[in-house]
């Protein structure tokens, strides 16, 4: 199912983006059955999903799309994770880095450049919700805890980013975090590791891969990062970026107010979102 969190008559809800007599639409969960949560965290909690009903349908022209997962608790971003993109030698652990909630845009929402001069990059990112408390998991089992996949734009300030051995600032700026358009549920993807991914800038293709080319694959991310933390419903694990990124260009190309950037991942869809300035 591909779950999304929508506007639609001033109200926000949850419900699933569906192809309905050749037209796209949005089953309302919570027109449909009143008592479930409004908001997808809640929603993941439960662990459950209604029956779809056309009596509760809505034309997808009529809503407007905002990120799956709106709030989340923790986005846990990993760096350097594709091979091609971090040079001869491959790192031995993750490059684990945090983006926090006010980075969080759905699609076709402003990506916002800030009013002191960045350079702002791109970086186009399969995205995995977790879907039940982690604590301690093995590997052979940590799919089992995943909600679903989304789409994620590791949006980055890159002078911000290098001026100190700490990413969190140049990764955290408001808007810096596209998501979506859709949650699509674990059991659609029963093999995240082999996903083509591609992004392009005002369509011009910047990055291509699959994600067959991870260094460190999704079970191991969720094992790894849950010896830790401990990963609650909601949760965000953006899995790295391939080669492509605007600052690795001869000469360096970063992102203009105007610029339309689009990341497209196998069966979720494409994320599109326009650049523009802060007043």
């Amino acid at each position: 199912m591909r779950l999304v969190t929508f506007r639609h008559r001033d109200e926000t809800h949850i419900g699933a983006l569906i192809t309905h007599d050749e037209r796209r639409a949005v089953f309302d969960f919570n027109a449909a059955q009143p008592h479930l949560p409004d908001e997808m965290i809640a929603f993941l909690k439960l662990g459950v999903l209604p029956s779809v009903h056309e009596r509760y349908f809505i034309p997808e022209s009529d809503v407007t799309l905002l990120a799956p997962v709106p709030r989340p608790g923790k986005i846990i971003c990993v760096g350097h994770n594709y091979h091609g993109h971090t040079g001869a030698t491959p790192p031995a652990y993750p490059d684990i880095f945090a983006k926090f909630a006010n980075v969080v845009i759905g699609p076709h929402q402003p990506i916002v450049c800030p009013r002191v001069p960045v350079n702002l990059d791109y970086e186009g990112e399969l995205a995995v919700v977790i879907g039940k408390r982690a604590r301690y998991v093995p590997e052979d089992r940590a799919l089992e805890y995943v909600a679903g996949y989304t789409i994620f734009n590791d949006v980055t300030a890159r002078d911000y980013q290098n001026r100190t051995s700490q990413w969190t600032l140049g990764k955290s700026f408001d808007t810096f975090g596209p998501m979506g358009p859709v949650l699509v549920t674990a059991d659609e993807i029963p093999d995240p590791g082999h996903l083509e991914l591609s992004l392009t800038v005002n369509g011009e293709e910047r990055q291509r891969s699959n994600t067959c080319n991870l260094i460190f694959s999704i079970p191991f991310l969720i094992s790894y990062l849950s010896q830790a933390i401990t990963l609650e419903p909601g949760d965000v694990i953006s899995t790295g970026t391939p080669s492509g990124t605007g600052a690795s260009l001869k000469p360096p190309v970063f992102m203009q107010p105007g610029d339309v950037v689009s990341v497209r991942i196998e069966k979720i869809g494409e994320l599109i979102n326009i650049v523009t300035c802060d007043g």
